[in-house]
């Protein structure tokens, strides 16, 4: 079937496949509504004719996404249309580690191989705390993104398949090189199985190759069951010990010595990165009357104490079925076999019988529709009770959010008992406040009282202050979704580099140039006539310590001492006042005046007087100083009442004679 250019859900449209496995085919598509690329995972068409299959397809797909963690690849959504059953997933750009594997030719880096390990064994975690055990670990299940990221997939699919009518052998193909002893001959499977796949994945990756080979699936799966395997540090002299003892511990037949958890691998992978070659993988020996009392524990729920007292009359017995058992090892291993899984039914029956036949095991149905989920519970003679409705962004309008008691796998209640659920009320919408013109703060406030989130775009502004609102990417007053982001633009102001201005008061004037230029700033200089600090800065136009733009212009006020200056006065006394004459014949000589006062001022300060000079002199001389300009002022005066005043405004600077006449 063609799907690309189908729009599944009324959502995503198919635009590529991009993968194909035995079980479903992998297409990119675009979802409409996020406006982002996804992976659909399509179930091909042989699967989709049983339901027992698709029912738990859905619920084990749905409980796998719940799973949050960076090494899952996280599932979006779950869906069917026109007998189409398919997974919405987060799209990876990479490589399986498979392919990896198989361009490499080869044993793969220690170091890398434990890294990637360590991640799987984290993601293993999570589920195995969430009560999701993955089935089905193995290299093409595990991509490795474009940055070195190790993203494990397929989470739940395996179950939905091992728990389905579907029992052909051949859908597992792929998949028997890294199944574990127990999964292999059809036996219960917990954590503890996901670890061995493990181990295969990791014997994989520093060997180059699987553990275990044969020419059918059957071969392998018996040597799973029987053999034990080459240790990989023969096969890659360079592995460091503790790493080969760590393979060798997950891939134990004996699930008691097997790791227990994922978090004990954890912490020795960890270790072993610190300490390649330590001595801290704790390594059991195997326990045959442990583990034969804990099988007969687990049956019937008491320990048989009489195999002692019977050991000797069964002995010769004992003898030659353990010979029979030696000679015919794989006949043995069948027979076992069908006698472990009779044994097991009927001792689940009786005990099932004795207990109590009233109990049924708790459904799981978060991620169906209300009606589904009643239907389902109903069914199971169970009361079905919606608790609350909560508005919730990743569930859709009118299905289950949550459920109490929670889901746990092979979990029993009584006939009868309530099962509590949350109905999701679908995605919350808000309306966008106004926050331009908002500081920051504020803006992010007001967009979180609308149950919205703010993204800051900072961008500089000649117009708006530093830290306010200049825009919104969204209205306001437009409607949005709770949860969504808004982007906002904040102003960082100018843009233009802040300087804090150094105070240079009281430095010279070069320094204080310097100083301030160096700070990217500009300098002109006011100079002022003082008598002391010849060149020293006074005062400057902008205080020190004061924030201004880079390029800003700084004023200074430079202290100038200049010296004295000295020019000659001549005054020409004849010519201003006229001089006088003897006295002819006739005349009274005590009628004649004949001398004058001089008085010369500099401004308005005194600095030459002279009295009794006589009129008719030429070239009376005195010195005077002073600096720049200045005003002379010369007054003459006689006892007669005579009067004769001159003014004249010099520099001082350029000039050193002066007359009067």
């Amino acid at each position: 079937m063609i799907l690309e250019g189908k729009i599944l859900g009324n959502r995503y449209e198919i635009i590529e496949k991009i993968g194909n496995g035995g079980m479903a085919t992998v297409y990119r598509a675009e979802d409409k509504v996020l406006k982002r690329n996804v992976a659909v995972k399509v179930l091909k068409d042989e699967f989709t004719t049983d339901e027992e299959f698709i029912k738990r397809f859905e619920i084990e797909a749905q409980s796998a996404a719940r799973l949050t963690h960076p090494n899952i690849v996280s599932i979006y959504d779950v869906g069917s249309e026109d007998n189409l059953y398919y997974i919405v997933m987060e799209l990876i750009r990479g490589k399986t580690l498979k392919e990896i594997i198989v361009e490499e030719r080869g044993p793969l880096p220690w170091k890398w191989s434990v890294n990637v390990a360590i991640q799987i064994a984290s993601a293993l975690e999570m589920a195995h705390k969430n009560n999701i055990i993955h089935r089905d670990i193995k290299p093409h299940n595990i991509i490795i993104t474009e940055d070195g990221i190790a993203k494990v997939t397929d989470f739940g699919i395996a179950k939905a398949v091992s728990n389905s009518t579907i029992t052909a052998f051949g859908t597992t193909i792929g998949s028997v090189h890294y199944f574990s002893p127990e999964h292999a001959r059809g036996g219960f499977t917990d954590a503890k199985s996901d670890l061995y796949s493990l181990g295969v994945v990791m014997y994989e990756m520093v060997t180059g190759r699987v553990p275990f080979d044969a020419d059918t699936p059957v071969s392998v799966a018996l040597k799973h069951m029987q053999e034990e395997p080459e240790e990989p540090i023969e096969l890659n002299p360079n592995l460091p010990s503790a790493v080969n003892r760590i393979i060798m511990k997950a891939l134990k037949k004996d699930t008691t010595l097997r790791y227990q958890s994922a978090t004990d691998m954890l912490a020795d992978l960890r270790q072993a990165l610190k300490n390649p070659n330590g001595d801290f993988v704790e390594d059991k020996e195997y326990d045959a009357t442990a583990k034969t009392q804990k099988i007969n524990t687990d049956l019937y729920g008491n320990i048989d104490n009489n195999n002692d007292n019977n050991k000797n009359k069964k002995g010769k017995k004992d003898n030659k079925f353990v010979a029979f058992i030696k000679k015919h090892k794989v006949l043995s291993t069948f027979i076992g076999l069908i006698l472990l899984f009779a044994i097991s039914l009927g001792g689940t029956l009786a005990y099932l019988k004795i207990t109590n036949p009233a109990e049924v095991e708790l459904p799981n149905v978060v991620g169906m529709s209300k009606e589904e989920a009643q239907k389902t519970v109903e069914d199971l003679k169970l009361v079905f009770e919606v608790s609350s409705e909560e508005f919730n962004k990743d569930v859709p309008e009118g299905y289950v959010i949550s459920q109490d008691p929670t889901y746990i796998e092979d979990y029993n209640v009584k006939e009868g008992s309530t099962l509590k659920v949350v109905i999701s009320k679908g995605q919350e919408k808000t309306t966008v406040p106004k926050v331009v013109g908002m500081t920051r703060e504020e803006a992010e406030e007001a967009l979180e009282e609308a149950n919205l989130k703010a993204e800051i775009v900072e961008e500089t502004s000649r117009t708006v202050e530093e830290g306010y609102v200049i825009s919104q990417e969204v209205d306001a007053d437009s409607e949005a979704y709770a949860g969504d982001t808004i982007k906002i633009h904040v102003s960082t102001g100018t843009g233009i580099k802040q300087v804090t201005v150094q105070n240079v008061v009281g430095q010279t004037e070069a320094n204080a140039k310097s100083t301030l230029e160096g700070q990217g700033l500009k300098v002109t200089v006011n100079y002022v006539d003082a008598t002391t600090d010849d060149g020293k800065v006074t005062r400057q136009s902008v205080t020190g310590g004061t924030t201004v733009d880079e390029g800003t212009t700084i004023t200074l006020t430079v202290n100038k001492v200049t010296e004295d200056k000295k020019a000659t006065v001549t005054i020409n006394v004849k010519s201003i006042t006229g001089g006088y004459e003897e006295s002819t014949e006739g005349e009274s000589e005590s009628n004649i005046v004949k001398n004058v006062r001089i008085e010369l001022k500099v401004d308005d300060s005194t600095v030459y007087t002279d009295s009794g000079v006589d009129k008719n002199i030429t070239n009376k001389s005195t010195e005077i100083s002073g600096k720049g300009s200045v005003k002379l002022t010369l007054i003459i005066t006689d006892t007669n009442g005579g009067n004769w005043t001159r003014t004249q405004t010099i520099n001082l600077d350029n000039t050193s004679s002066v007359n009067f006449s």
